[in-house]
């Protein structure tokens, strides 16, 4: 029996390429029979931008950005403009213009032809409403410089082959942009892209093959083609520690929500799952007002819709649950503080430890407060592990930062509820977000020294 792969989208192929002119329909046909639901065949100068619309005009899961390519900077002129105007216009699968940006390193065209032909297509793509698809290789800062100077932001885009270091990854998620990698994440020597891949933000994330260039290292030195996208999930999933399921939902979202393409599930969220755990969304209310809480932009966690329009009860949980054992755990979290709905975690908690399922909560520590009692006895009767959240080093930063409807009186009564949960659940971790501005090594000896359990350092602007 077949095991449905979950569907992919290529951003970025070369689908006009001469490479294909043998077997062109095959290479399309295998893609849609490996889940490769999309494509977007890229133009790089006016013949493969003609190209690239007209693959796209035949085949309905084929999509097609136009522009001229810094290697070709040369052809463009005003006639030229005015064709890469008329096929985006005229031609609704043109999705972007692009690839369009600067090439140091083979420097095929001068360089100041390529930095006007690079200005005036942002300028055009500005006009049309369309992202830019940007190529930059060698050329980091007159890139940033450029997209920052000709109101890039504008219109979004996406860093395709994605090559510059973390700092240069914050300055284009800064200006709105997405950062895509190719199967050079596969490659040995690459480590350094795997740690800027690692530290970006899975909702700023697409995946490409580039193709017919970049094969996945297993196939390097073969022609690449879009059937082979997978293997560059498989690494994204490996270096984010999530599932292909996940980095499948989330660059599809991501792709949507830049691209216009593609079907992505939009209804709210009771129980999603990420990697092989199930969380449980039950209340968007929480008790802190965290000046990092991305719910203040977006109620998207790892391309999971989280917004509420009402909470859930205690069958509706159940029944959004289905069978419990189909996973390693269950995780009380989503977008708000689940502690506010005790009665409902009890019951559901209950029911979950009554066969012999994991039980985590994942809280603000503030529930005494809430309360006026210590709730911590009647949790350890069906918790197995709890995370609390302490963030701060002192009462003052932790009320700036967190907000909490206690005052300051929030902070202390965080600390004392990770001490007594100690004497009542098995797994006990405090964690700080390493947002700017928080002392991580003074949250970590106050974890280890003062309260003596486990600690976690959780990334900036990324949940789940």
């Amino acid at each position: 029996m077949s095991v449905t792969q979950p569907p992919l989208i290529d951003t970025h192929a070369h689908l006009d390429s001469r490479q294909y002119d043998q077997d062109r329909q095959d290479v399309i046909q295998r893609a849609l029979q490996s889940g490769i639901t999309h494509m977007i065949t890229i133009g790089c100068d006016l013949a493969s931008s003609r190209a690239s619309v007209e693959l796209a005009r035949q085949h309905a899961n084929v999509y097609a950005a136009v522009g001229i390519h810094p290697h070709d900077a040369a052809e463009l002129n005003e006639s030229a403009l005015e064709n890469l105007k008329n096929l985006a216009d005229r031609n609704p699968k043109v999705v972007a213009i692009g690839e369009i940006g600067l090439d140091y390193y083979r420097d095929r065209c001068p360089r100041d032809i390529q930095v006007e032909a690079f200005r005036q297509q942002i300028r055009l793509a500005r006009s049309l409403g369309r992202p830019i698809i940007v190529h930059d290789r060698d050329a980091h800062q007159d890139v940033l410089d450029i997209m920052r100077e000709e109101k890039a932001a504008e219109v979004g885009g996406v860093l395709h082959c994605f090559s510059g270091d973390l700092a240069m990854a914050h300055e284009c998620m800064d200006m709105g942009f997405y950062l895509s990698f190719p199967g050079t994440i596969t490659y040995p020597k690459n480590q350094a892209l795997r740690d800027v891949l690692q530290a970006v933000p899975t909702d700023r994330l697409l995946i490409e093959t580039d193709c017919p260039y970049l094969a996945p290292q297993a196939l390097r030195g073969k022609r690449n083609e879009p059937a082979l996208l997978r293997h560059t999930a498989e690494e994204m999933a490996r270096i984010k520690g999530l599932t292909v399921e996940d980095i499948a939902r989330v660059t599809n979202l991501n792709v949507y929500q830049l691209f216009g393409i593609g079907s992505v599930d939009l209804a709210t969220k009771i129980a999603y799952r990420i990697r092989n755990s199930l969380y449980l969304n039950i209340t968007n209310r929480c008790s802190n007002a965290c000046v990092f809480c991305a719910k203040f932009r977006d109620f998207a966690v790892k391309g999971h819709q989280l917004k509420l329009d009402h909470e859930p009860s205690v069958e509706e949980i159940k029944q959004a649950i289905g069978d419990p054992r189909n996973y390693e755990e269950i995780v009380f979290c989503g977008y708000g503080e689940p502690l506010l709905r005790l009665d409902v975690i009890r019951e559901i908690g209950t029911w979950l430890h009554r066969q012999g399922v994991p039980v985590r909560i994942n809280t603000d520590g503030q529930a005494n407060l809430v309360y006026g009692r210590n709730i911590l006895p009647e949790l350890g009767t069906f918790v197995d592990a709890i995370s609390i959240s302490l963030n701060a080093a002192d009462a003052a930063t932790y009320q700036k930062i967190c907000q909490s409807c206690f005052g300051e009186d929030g902070y202390q009564a965080v600390k004392d509820f990770i001490k007594e949960a100690k004497f009542h659940i098995p797994s006990v971790t405090a964690s700080v977000v390493a947002m700017p501005g928080i002392d991580v090594e003074a949250c970590r000896h106050i974890v280890e020294q003062e309260l003596k359990v486990n600690f976690r350092v959780r990334p900036y602007n990324e949940v789940g």
